[in-house]
């Protein structure tokens, strides 16, 4: 499930932020102890991400009841994907275009 290039807790963030993406602000995110449970790792990795991503501002916990995503934690994190994609992966998806003789409208174009 999880690769040796980045660490674990990091993977795990990225689960979260899956999460939090797809649920969206407020969003209940599942407790450490069941994401641990679900992921196979240690409840400590889990409580990694968690802390980072609180620090961050992206999940806030509410003592007694759960760790929820943030107020407009989902458009921050689409910000930072967008930028993310752009710095890391869009010279990738270039390359390969280039590498096929396509052009990058030629990828907006209808079949």
């Amino acid at each position: 499930m999880f690769s040796n290039e980045r660490p674990i807790y990091r993977q795990i963030r990225d689960i979260i932020v899956e999460r939090i993406l797809s649920s969206g602000d407020g969003a209940l995110l599942p407790s450490v102890r069941a994401l641990a449970a679900e992921a196979g790792v240690n409840p400590l990795t889990v409580a990694k991400a968690y802390h980072d991503l609180q620090a961050s501002g992206l999940v806030t916990a509410k003592k007694g009841v759960g760790l929820f995503a943030s107020d407009g934690a989902a458009k921050v994190l689409l910000k930072s994907e967008r930028a993310l994609f752009l710095t890391e992966e869009w010279p990738r998806v270039q390359a390969r275009i280039e590498q096929l003789g396509l052009s990058a409208a030629d990828l907006f174009e209808k079949a």
